[in-house]
């Protein structure tokens, strides 16, 4: 190969990581967007589904970025947090922490999945939510003045079982959704099929 071959591929590599960065970025504002008020204030969101989905099927790297830009297109107003609101108040308002958390739950769920092991990619995505919730439930307790005891039960025992199939269904599509990417030379070199 030849290097104007060799910048070409790198090009095309760096067009395809921006264009599915980008989509995963749509999809979890879309996602934001389903949700269910719930009585403490922390709306049940598919955000914590489609957060460890970009994760695992984009990898750490482009995941935690998806999850990122997101985050910023919140923070300058856009309407893409739940309930199409936006602002950098409501990073910093009492659902803050679970907002700002999104990172790492991409993160984990990407570490967890780099070898396509199962068990390995299920304890990154109970690692990230594990973190989610602690940074959720810490930033809820210190804005509303209410303790851990009371943020864990607003904010966290609610969202137990639903994370719980969260956590299955992003593990089950998500390294599906990998493979399928990866044999249609999508993500990285194609795979031949066995």
């Amino acid at each position: 190969m030849n290097d104007r071959n060799i910048s070409a591929t790198a090009g095309k590599m760096q067009v395809r990581d921006l264009c599915l960065t980008g989509m995963f970025t749509a999809l979890i504002v879309v996602c934001s967007q389903l949700s269910i008020p719930m009585p403490a204030g922390v709306p049940m969101t598919l955000q914590t589904f489609i957060i460890p989905l970009a994760g695992i099927v984009l990898g750490a790297k482009r995941g935690t970025i998806a999850a990122c830009i997101y985050l910023l297109l919140g923070a300058v107003g856009l309407p893409v947090f739940a309930g199409f609101s936006g602002g950098i108040g409501i990073l910093f308002g009492m659902t803050g922490g679970f907002l700002l958390s999104f990172p790492l739950m991409a993160l984990f769920a990407g570490l967890g999945s780099r070898h396509d092991n199962k068990l390995k990619t299920a304890a990154g995505l109970i690692i990230g939510a594990v973190l989610n919730y602690i940074v959720g439930m810490a930033m809820f307790a210190a804005l509303t003045d209410t303790g851990m005891g009371y943020a864990f039960t607003a904010c966290v025992l609610p969202f137990i079982p639903t994370a719980v199939i969260k956590i299955v269904l992003a593990e089950i599509i998500g390294l599906q959704m990998k493979k399928l990417l990866r044999r249609a030379g999508v993500l990285g070199m194609p795979v031949r099929a066995s």
